[in-house]
């Protein structure tokens, strides 16, 4: 199995607003960025379609190791919180409505396909790969407005 590095970001100016996100995948030497944008969305949702977006790309199931920022990505997944909602269905354990069902369906989708491994970095704070997806994601933010 080929493992592939895969860094993501999301933006949003307001919350709803315009939005983007940014994801920068790596295979060894060959390298790709991937972004896109929306007129009225959230944070939230950009963090989730940078990633679903950046393993949607990849052709065959692989190892991924994925770094992000987003601490809603990060502990839906490895605290098992999406898959709980999703278990009942997207109702979360306070029995109010999980946000996001539609996202996180594909999210989940696409991690039963590949072995990830996430791991979380701090935003804005010089770690270049996520300064690079954070200008991706700004970028297309600002195409939205």
């Amino acid at each position: 199995m080929e493992t592939v590095e895969i860094f993501t970001d999301g933006a949003c100016s307001g919350n709803p607003g315009p939005g983007g996100w940014g994801a920068f995948l790596r295979m060894g030497e060959h390298t790709r960025e991937l972004s896109g944008g929306e007129p009225q969305t959230t944070n939230n949702r950009m963090e989730l379609t940078a990633v679903i977006e950046a393993l949607s790309a990849l052709k065959r199931p692989c190892r991924v190791i994925l770094t992000t920022d987003s601490k809603y990505v990060c502990d839906g997944v490895m605290k098992g919180w999406a898959r709980s909602w999703q278990k009942n269905n997207w109702i979360k354990s306070d029995k109010k409505p999980a946000l996001n069902p539609d996202l996180w369906e594909k999210l989940l989708a696409l991690l039963d396909m590949h072995d990830v491994e996430l791991r979380w970095v701090k935003g804005h704070a010089g770690h270049p790969e996520n300064e690079l997806c954070d200008r991706l994601a700004v970028a297309q933010r600002d195409m939205q407005r």
